[in-house]
């Protein structure tokens, strides 16, 4: 039987309501920190598809579309019922800021409960992502979007892991200076943007680039954003290897 859900969160952004609109209502904006591939077509009534990989996509349709200030949009119905719907209400605040207050709704099925906690920490995580983008990297486009998943990826050894990958003996701190090094890629200077724990999520940026490390339901997920021409294939083959070894 599906469950009706609401979650809402509001967050600073330091960005004025025209940039924020154009990272949150456009799919090369969406894309460049979001996760997956995105395009939103901009109306009322216009159709969203969002596709991870090749093979994995979600369809909606917009709800609301009023420029700089609201933008929403609602998945298609599931045949169990099951749906998601997405709000973005913009204020101005300031000369150059805004607060985002974002909802997200509809319905979940038997494991709500679950579903709805993951959800809880996880939009947030995405929302702070969005605010170091728009802190950081305003107005540029992800060149290339990463997104890879393992299995088997325990607390311990995705700490252990991960520490080796950023030259740090112990757990990683928000502000603190790392070094991104695996196998294959040169080493790129960063810093720890946040740390959320449980349900780890951890964010480093770098000069030209947005990582977040995720461990979660016992897989570990790299992502990452390129702000400047990379050699995609060769990315995605380091860290695929880097993933392969860690959590074998």
């Amino acid at each position: 039987m599906p469950h009706e859900f609401e979650i809402r969160h509001e967050i600073p952004l330091d960005a004025a309501p025209d940039v924020v609109w154009r990272a949150i209502a456009e799919g090369p904006g969406i894309d460049s920190w979001f996760m997956g591939r995105t395009e939103l077509e901009p109306r009322v009534g216009g159709a969203g598809t969002q596709t991870f990989g090749t093979d994995e996509a979600t369809e909606s349709v917009v709800t609301a579309w009023e420029p700089g200030r609201r933008l929403a949009h609602r998945g298609v119905e599931n045949p169990d019922g099951t749906f998601m719907a997405f709000e973005y209400l913009l204020e101005g605040r300031g000369s150059a800021g805004t607060v985002l207050r974002f909802v997200h709704s509809g319905f979940l099925g038997d494991d709500w409960e679950s579903e709805y906690d993951d959800l809880q920490r996880g939009d947030l995580q995405y929302l702070y992502k969005l605010a170091v983008y728009l802190k950081h990297f305003p107005g540029r486009i992800s060149a290339h979007n990463l997104f890879l998943v393992a299995p088997n990826a325990t607390e311990e050894r995705f700490w252990a892991a991960l520490g080796g990958a950023l030259g740090l003996a112990g757990r990683p701190v928000a502000g603190e200076k790392v070094t991104v090094a695996i196998a294959g890629r040169e080493p790129e200077p960063g810093v720890v943007e946040w740390v959320t724990d449980p349900g780890t999520f951890v964010a480093v940026r770098t000069d030209d680039g947005l990582y977040m490390f995720i461990q979660a339901r016992g897989a570990a997920v790299v992502e990452h954003h390129a702000y400047t021409p990379v050699d995609g294939a060769a990315l995605e083959a380091a860290w695929s290897d880097w993933l392969a070894l860690a959590f074998a």
